[in-house]
């Protein structure tokens, strides 16, 4: 494929939506920002993309749960349409916001719309009860499946969130994740060691700060790499010399040339 196309979702309180775009679209995939609404009302509104991300916020206020409201949106208007999406190879990104919409419509961590009862995986309030926006460390883990992450790389991300925390049903579902290589990306101190507050900002549990389907195509991250598209977004940028692009774009770059591959 030449030039994947992209989809960015939006609607009431989603926020970092046009910076999602600016990423995209750095990476090489021309990218339409399209209220939910409008996808309601056409046939098949995911048949020309070939990646769709749901981006960060505080979609409907998060008055129910953190993304609840708009993942049973998505699922009521959007589902059988989401799922042949991804059943037909498609990538998709949640994040932050967008990463809590991806576990409340069951598309993570097994790729299957399905009802609260089914749940394995959810994300809670933090560990500290408080708002976390601050700067963090991530290691992606070595033996990820997660085709927008490169197994043991290190990143700098800001995080903004107040219910980030992931939690496992059971120790069973942690002990899969873990095998099958759906952890994508761990909270890890500054010099990689396992990290203690504020390093793991929400205290997930095993420090996850992303997963991913078994597929890895689709790809649910808490911290924000639409935010870390040029070096100097990082708030050391000049005491560092850092230069070109951030290290978020990579995520970007990866899913652009996945598709290019497919």
């Amino acid at each position: 494929m030449a030039t994947p196309r992209a989809l960015v979702m939006r609607t009431a309180g989603t926020n970092c939506d046009v910076e999602t775009v600016y990423a995209l679209e750095m990476a090489g995939a021309p990218a339409d920002l399209i209220h939910v609404n409008h996808l309601a009302k056409e046939a098949d509104p995911l048949a020309s993309y070939q990646i769709v991300a749901i981006p960060g916020g505080f979609t409907y206020g998060d008055d129910v749960a953190a993304g609840k409201v708009l993942a049973v949106e998505l699922m009521h208007v959007l589902g059988e349409k989401l799922q042949a999406f991804v059943d037909r190879g498609g990538l998709v990104i949640g994040i932050c916001n967008g990463f809590q919409v991806l576990v409340k419509t069951g598309l993570l961590p097994g790729a299957r719309l399905g009802g609260a009862g089914d749940r394995e995986v959810t994300l809670t309030n933090n560990d500290s009860h408080t708002f976390e926006a601050r700067w963090v460390h991530l290691r992606a883990a070595e033996n990820t499946v997660c085709v927008f992450a490169e197994k043991g790389e290190t990143l700098e991300l800001p995080v903004a969130h107040g219910e980030g925390k992931l939690m496992c049903r059971s120790q069973q579902v942690l002990q899969q994740l873990q095998e099958k290589g759906q952890i994508a990306y761990r909270y890890v101190s500054a010099d990689g060691e396992p990290p203690v507050y504020p390093a793991d900002p929400n205290g997930s549990v095993d420090h996850i700060a992303g997963i991913t389907d078994p597929s890895g195509r689709v790809f649910g991250l808490m911290p924000h790499p639409e935010r870390h598209v040029f070096a100097y977004h990082h708030p050391r940028w000049t005491r560092e010399n850092r230069t070109g692009a951030g290290e978020g774009l990579r995520l970007f770059q990866r899913a652009v040339a996945f598709c290019k591959k497919a």
